[in-house]
Parts: structure tokens; C-alpha cells; sequence
């Protein structure tokens, strides 16, 4: 059993839904990262997605762009990254921690090793969202292999004839995208939404999450609450692109984690 797989028994046990919160390693600098990423857990976060920065990012919006951009330039890379999971891992053994981005920075270090370092830096999930399910053997079955688990995007696109391919080999949870397009760029609304989690959750024993278009409290318990959980990424960069300190942001992710588990 992963810290994923464990913390969804206990969120289930506690009748309670999951809030997942997303950063960009690095932004705005990587202390200032640290300290946020530090301070989630204590802020109400489940699952941490740790966002990997990369020149040619393709489904995030600007906010998220700009994000990396900001990592990049602050001198944030993959080793930094992963060094980052293993020093927040010196004081929490427990949050689950998920990698998420592109292939080109993993395949640049190599599968095996990237893998091997990955396990080392207390890396629980990988979200790789340019390698389809077609492109499994070149790093989802090896990351399950080597006791990651491999989260795999559902969108409003991917129809019934679709998804069994896209559920195959995933673990974890599976992330549904609730609207289409790029990140930030609207507002989930649960009308849509709900259906089609009912769809995803007939064809998997997987929790789903949904992401894309939640930035305020009350849209994660909307969210939430037809759902597992919810992840918020957009709204919570802004606040680091703004300047924000750690203190204020991480108490903006308390009252979107507030929304979540009120659901």
C-alpha cells in the first residue's frame, strides 16, 4: 500500500474527501517553495502535487506557465526538485507527494535512474501528462514496478470507447479534468462535472479527483462533495506569482482545504 493508497483508507474511514494542493517547485524561489510545501500538511493538504518545471509546458495556462518560468530562472531542476521531496520528507513521513509534468525532463536523466532517485526522495505518484496510455512500457509500468503510482488524466473528451484505456494502468487515483482546455482558464461547474465522475467511478474501484477551474472554498466543497476530492493549483500559484508570503498563502490553501472536507 502506498501513502496514497493509505491516506484514502483513512479519509474514507474518516468520511472525510480529499484536497489536493498544487505547486510548482521552486516558484518563486526554492526557500520560499520549501517553506510552503513545508507548511501544507498543517494547512489541511492530503496529497501534495509537486509540479516539475519545464521550457514547454502544454497544458498549463499562463498562471501555471509562468510559474515555471519563475522556477527555471530562480535555478529550480529536477535534482532540485527531488530534493526538495527529500528534505520535506525528513519531517513528514506520511502526506503523499506527487511529481507532476513532463516526460522530456525524466527521459533526459533516464527512466531507471529518475526512478531510482524518485523512490530515494520519497516520491509516491508521478502525473505525466504527454505520455498517453499507448506509451505505458516507457515509464508507467516501470514506475509501478518500482512502487510509484502512475495517476492518469480523464477529460470531458475521453468517451466510454476511450476510458478503459485510459484506467488501465493506473493506480492511485484518477485525476479528472473538468473542463477542457488549458489550467485556470475556467470555472469547474459541478453540473457538468457530476455525471461524468459517476461515469469514471462505474468503470474503477479508484477514487476521483477533479481538478482544472476550482479557486475559491466554496467551489472545492461544491467539487468535493460529488467527487473524492479536489485539487486546487491555479488559484494558489496566484497568490505566490502576487508575492504573497508563505504565511498568507498557506492560509488561503487552509480555507480551501476547510471547503474540501466540508463536503
Amino acid at each position: 500500500m502506498t501513502r496514497i493508497d493509505a491516506t484514502f483508507t483513512r479519509l474514507n474511514a474518516e468520511g472525510k474527501k480529499a484536497f489536493v494542493a498544487y505547486l510548482m517547485a521552486g516558484d518563486p524561489d526554492y526557500d520560499t517553495s520549501l517553506e510552503i510545501v513545508k507548511g501544507l500538511p498543517a494547512a489541511g493538504v492530503d496529497i501534495i502535487e509537486l509540479g516539475m518545471p519545464f521550457t514547454d509546458p502544454m497544458a498549463d495556462g499562463p498562471t501555471i506557465q509562468l510559474a515555471g518560468q519563475r522556477a527555471l530562472e530562480s535555478g529550480q531542476t529536477l535534482q532540485r526538485t527531488l530534493d526538495m521531496a527529500a528534505e520535506f520528507r525528513k519531517g513528514d513521513d506520511t502526506t503523499p507527494i506527487v511529481m507532476m509534468g513532463y516526460y522530456n525532463p525524466i527521459y533526459s536523466r533516464g527512466v531507471d535512474r529518475f526512478l531510482a532517485d524518485a523512490c530515494a526522495a520519497g516520491i509516491d505518484g508521478l502525473i505525466v501528462v504527454d505520455l498517453p496510455p499507448e506509451e505505458d512500457d516507457e515509464l508507467c509500468l516501470p514506475a509501478q514496478k518500482a512502487g510509484l503510482n502512475f495517476i492518469r488524466l480523464a477529460t470531458p473528451t475521453t468517451d466510454d470507447k476511450r476510458l478503459p484505456k485510459v484506467l488501465q494502468n493506473t493506480s492511485g487515483f484518477v485525476y479528472y479534468v473538468s473542463i477542457t482546455g488549458i489550467t485556470g482558464a475556467a470555472n469547474a461547474v459541478a453540473g457538468d462535472v457530476g455525471p461524468e465522475v459517476a461515469r469514471i467511478k462505474a468503470k474503477t474501484d479508484l477514487p476521483v479527483i477533479v481538478g482544472f477551474g476550482i479557486k475559491t472554498p466554496e467551489a472545492a466543497q461544491t467539487i468535493a462533495g460529488i467527487a473524492d476530492g479536489a485539487v486546487v493549483g491555479s488559484a494558489i500559484v496566484e497568490r505566490i506569482a502576487k508575492g504573497d508570503s508563505a504565511e498568507t498563502v498557506l492560509a488561503f490553501v487552509s480555507s480551501l482545504a476547510e471547503g474540501a472536507h466540508r463536503a
